[in-house]
């Protein structure tokens, strides 16, 4: 292979990620022609409902996908967040980058963090995890949708539509608005998406010579913790329908795991965390899953459904 073609969508952040991609491919294999093929996708062109409502985030992937099985691309560029816990059949992923901040970002002009916002204050996400954790928090506050690329989202809060809005600190960081935060959301008392802060490279599952190409960029850690938060999804049969949230850290051996699954109408969550081996991150996505259903998440989801 001489020229290693990506789909990507044409976000902004998209193509940032894809770019960051195709940069250390080509630092990686130096006689590698790397070119994106940006492509638009339903989730991308549908803004004026919540992806909830018109398919989940998978609406991301359908047509990068069919790109690559007509031929049109080699591989495709994905925010690990966005990708459904099971894949298409005839797909893989052989390459996770290194994970940027998980954390969730506070974005205001005016309040410092969430405590100070005044009552009745309207906070901008559409992320049902986002609004069901918010609501734990701050019950009195208005939530309100907010769709968009990352400059279209600061953009609204900048023009007075909301108080405060709540996006992903990496996606922030790598569009150079890193400034914009004013506070972290951290874990354990505030959790991520399931991979939030991951890039993930997918391509179709018998190329055995593109995925030795893309294995390179894998990075070991970021993968047990991702795939220990995407299992305890999995059991969860957890989506962007459901408000589901997990944070895994890993030091040495030893993986630590926190899930927790919510409301989104009335801020109602269950909580768990669990300790394993690095070597088997699905069986502790599994074990906090058991625990959290244990503690109700089963009403929760269903609920959401």
């Amino acid at each position: 292979m001489t020229t290693l073609r990506i789909a990507t969508r044409k976000s902004p952040l998209a193509l940032w990620q894809s770019e960051h991609v195709a940069a250390r491919l080509r630092a990686a294999h130096p006689r590698l022609a790397v070119e994106l093929v940006p492509m638009s996708t339903r989730g991308d062109e549908v803004l004026d409902r919540s992806l909830a409502a018109i398919g989940g985030k998978g609406l991301f992937l359908k047509e990068l996908e069919l790109a690559m099985q007509r031929g049109e691309s080699d591989c495709a560029v994905h925010s690990l967040k966005d990708v459904p816990m099971e894949l298409e059949p005839g797909f893989a992923l052989p390459a996770i980058l290194e994970r940027e901040d998980a954390a969730d970002a506070f974005v205001s002009n005016d309040y410092a963090d969430i405590d100070a916002l005044p009552q009745g204050a309207r906070v901008g996400t559409s992320s049902l995890r986002r609004q069901a954790q918010l609501r734990a928090l701050r019950p009195d506050l208005e939530l309100r949708d907010l769709r968009g690329n990352v400059g279209t989202r600061l953009g609204k809060l900048d023009a007075g539509e909301y108080d405060a809005i709540v996006l992903a600190c990496a996606g922030l960081k790598r569009l150079g608005f890193g400034e914009r935060i004013r506070a972290r959301l951290d874990a354990p008392q505030w959790l991520p998406a399931p991979a939030q802060g991951a890039i993930a490279v997918e391509c179709r599952e018998g190329d055995d010579t593109l995925r030795e190409l893309l294995s390179v960029l894998d990075h070991a850690d970021t993968r047990v913790r991702v795939e220990a938060e995407r299992a305890m999804n999995r059991a969860l049969h957890g989506s962007c329908h459901v408000p589901v949230a997990a944070f895994a850290t890993l030091d040495g051996e030893h993986l630590s795991l926190s899930g927790l699954v919510g409301s989104a109408i009335d801020g109602r969550v269950v909580r768990a965390d669990a300790k394993g081996r690095g070597d088997a991150p699905e069986c502790l996505g599994l074990e906090v899953a058991e625990l959290l259903l244990a503690q109700g998440a089963r009403g929760l989801i269903d609920a959401a459904l």
